[in-house]
């Protein structure tokens, strides 16, 4: 039997095909235009997400669907694509034409993608997961795992939307609980994204796994499509961030984004315990979620960390953490009152 976590009581009813996902409900609300200056669509755009939010809650299942057009997720594409000319997904914010150059990511316009299949290796709430793993990313980890596809945005192949919302539908059919979207990062790719969501016409859940360093724009796109943040809480300050993954004013951005996912949906917050730095970051960041999102978040404190990629030139995380380290990690959690901690 599936484990299943009450505080993804929506997650596991997308998943049952009880409710549909929210990618579904956006393409019922009509909007009265998707075209004009950003602003007027922004506008725009927050009148439909009113809409949204009253439809939501009449809890509408897959068989309640009726596509109309052009819809709210019409709107949110339109609104992606003008971004990516001056983009602003992430909070790099270069502002350069995607179409024409490359921002900090290096992503392509026409997003890499380096694999996509059936993962059991996430949480037990999310197995079997149709990981779709995006080539680049918006950090410089130096102790990356997956380097070979953060720090390589063109080595994957591009997979028109089309053709990707059916390998979605077949996953789904073979027993995909949702669809992982997951690199590097997924969020210099968010107008893809909703472009194969334009074309899926399928009931799955939507996840989104990242390391949360996404603008207030983003975030608002992802409102309305998203049904599962699974992110990955890295540090508890902005110095061990801005060392290990050259990421200004982090602790500021992902807590925001973290209380806004936690508003639109369900999330799993993952936090990998690196060596020497428990007590900075690993007992801030679950202090934080504690007091600002509850103890029935669920989480997963991770024990997977290895020294990798660029890890040899910092010597104090150039290993694994030890297992008074992991307990110490584990410990907190429970005398914060944390129900899962280890999914």
């Amino acid at each position: 039997m599936r484990p299943v976590l009450e505080p993804l009581a929506e997650y596991h009813s997308i998943d049952d095909d009880e409710l549909a996902a929210r990618f579904m409900v956006a393409r019922t609300l009509p909007v009265e235009t998707t075209e004009g200056e950003l602003e007027d669509l922004w506008k725009e755009h927050e009148e439909a997400m009113e809409e949204f939010r009253a439809r939501w809650e009449e809890r509408p299942a897959p068989g309640d669907i009726e596509e109309t057009s052009p819809n709210l997720l019409d709107l949110k594409l339109e609104i992606a694509r003008k971004i990516l000319r001056e983009c602003t997904f992430c909070e790099r914010r270069c502002r350069v034409d995607r179409t024409r150059e490359d921002g900090f990511c290096r992503v392509p316009i026409k997003p890499r993608i380096s694999s996509e299949f059936l993962h059991m290796g996430e949480e037990r709430v999310l197995v079997p997961s149709h990981t779709v793993f995006f080539c680049g990313c918006t950090f410089r980890c130096v102790y990356c795992q997956n380097w070979d596809i953060a720090f390589r945005p063109t080595n994957g192949v591009y997979v028109k939307p089309e053709s990707l919302a059916r390998v979605i539908r077949h996953r789904r059919s073979q027993g995909a609980k949702n669809v992982n979207w997951v690199g590097g990062d997924p969020t210099p790719n968010i107008h893809y994204i909703l472009e194969v969501l334009r074309r899926l016409d399928v009931n799955v859940p939507q996840v989104w796994n990242s390391n949360m360093y996404l603008t207030e724009e983003a975030m608002r796109l992802l409102d309305g499509v998203i049904d599962l943040y699974l992110t990955d809480f890295k540090y508890g300050n902005d110095e061990c961030a801005e060392r290990y993954s050259n990421a200004p004013n982090y602790w500021e951005i992902v807590t925001r984004n973290h209380r806004e996912a936690d508003r639109q949906c369900g999330l799993i917050v993952r936090h990998l315990v690196l060596p020497g730095n428990v007590e900075c970051c690993t007992f801030p960041i679950l202090e934080w979620i504690a007091e600002e999102l509850g103890t029935d978040t669920p989480l997963n404190v991770m024990p997977q960390y290895r020294p990798e990629h660029r890890a040899y030139e910092y010597p104090e995380i150039n290993r694994r953490p030890s297992a008074d380290e992991l307990e110490e990690a584990w410990e907190k959690a429970r005398e914060l009152g944390f129900r899962y901690y280890r999914l």
